[in-house]
């Protein structure tokens, strides 16, 4: 097995563990979009996928879970919805890239190798799907913000909400999403199809004794 394909393996499944992380806190942060105003500065706001929460200056944070989905905003519902398939997809990808490792078990010939590629090359492609899926409610979120930011309809005197740490969460777990997809699939081009070598088969002692040491032969040479 060339070092490099393992060192691409072991790449690939570390990032896209750190991506599910990531993503995963993406998901339960309340912090997608904040807001802080004049007029009470000892207070500010936060918006997450699963409440509002609402920051006091002593730190103190009181946050309120939403009442349904269906009443939601169309771009918190997407991006909830969307942040879920995100997780699926990418545990999904993790769930076959992992059996897919060629340092996890040891392969007994050409097909099993085949095998082993073929699950690693389907979490690839469901690590990067993940990457893609993961981009579009963290950037839509965020081109809706800045659109209603910059809109002059709204007078100058109207708190704006702004970016929140969320998004750059989850920007950070999509990126590598699909670093750890490509990488994956790159071990998979890599790869030979070039058997494992086996150990040779050791006799055991307390077995079958060989004819030259048995003591029947040891008997006709005395």
């Amino acid at each position: 097995m060339d070092p490099a394909v393992c060192v691409l393996e072991l790449l690939g499944l570390f990032f896209s563990l750190s991506a599910w992380l990531f993503s995963l806190t993406t998901t339960l942060m309340s912090q997608w979009l904040t807001l802080s105003t004049a007029l009470l500065p000892t207070e500010s706001y936060e918006l997450g996928l699963w409440g509002t929460c609402v920051v006091q200056e002593l730190g103190i944070l009181e946050c309120r879970p939403y009442d349904s989905l269906l009443g939601l905003p169309p771009d918190i519902r997407l991006a909830r919805i969307l942040m879920c398939a995100t997780l699926a997809t990418g545990f999904m990808g993790i769930s076959f890239a992992i059996p897919g490792i060629n340092l996890v078990n040891s392969c007994k010939g050409t097909e099993t190798l085949r095998e082993k590629r073929m699950l690693k090359m389907v979490g690839g492609v469901l690590c990067f799907t993940a990457g893609v899926m993961g981009l579009v409610p963290v950037s839509y979120v965020a081109h809706l913000t800045v659109l209603r930011f910059f809109d002059e309809s709204v007078p100058d005197v109207v708190p704006r909400w702004e970016f929140g740490q969320a998004l750059f969460w989850g920007w950070t777990a999509s990126l590598l999403y699909i670093v750890a997809g490509s990488l994956l699939i790159t071990s998979c081009i890599c790869l030979q199809d070039v058997p494992c070598p086996l150990p040779e088969s050791v006799p055991l002692r307390g077995g079958h004794a060989s004819p030259e040491l048995s003591p029947r032969r040891r008997t006709e040479y005395v």
